[in-house]
């Protein structure tokens, strides 16, 4: 609620899972609880391209980077960084800390993509929505999905 400004509570898993993909538009999106360890996606056997973490805590850069897996976060991180699938965090806190950077680059180390969500101003934004679509697409980018967010240098 905090972050989003969506009341999650109450809902179950099915009734979240359905109002997300009426916000994505997606039949492809899929909705677990972070308690769910048993969920598809904390076994390497279930197929994905690879995971974003968006924001990622400090503390669930250290689950994932220590190997913790105490949630279905740092689990399903953990299994896509053992298949050697593509992972990226966009960590939220900063300054950073000696301990932030070292956790970052050991996971760098691994080839887990550390994207900040730090705003490019080349493109000339108008407002924070550009700023925000700049990010966005940058971590697009990353995973090589075509997007129109923001104008690219050069064009």
């Amino acid at each position: 609620m905090q972050e989003t400004g969506i009341d999650w509570a109450g809902d179950d898993t099915l009734e979240v899972q359905k109002k997300i993909r009426g916000y994505s538009g997606s039949q492809s999106v899929y909705y677990h609880r972070n308690t769910d360890l048993s969920a598809p996606i904390s076994s390497g056997s279930f197929i994905t391209e690879g995971m974003l973490v968006v924001p990622c805590t400090m503390k669930t850069l250290s689950g994932i980077a220590n190997g913790y897996g105490n949630n279905l976060i740092e689990r399903a991180a953990d299994v896509t960084i053992k298949e050697g699938r593509h992972l990226l965090l966009s960590p939220r806190e900063m300054p950073f800390s000696a301990i932030h950077l070292e956790h970052m680059l050991k996971l760098a180390r691994l080839g887990v993509t550390i994207a900040p969500p730090v705003p490019g101003f080349y493109h000339a934004p108008k407002d924070l929505n550009d700023i925000v679509d700049f990010i966005a697409g940058k971590i697009l980018d990353a995973f090589r999905i075509e997007h129109d967010l923001f104008k690219r240098w050069g064009s």
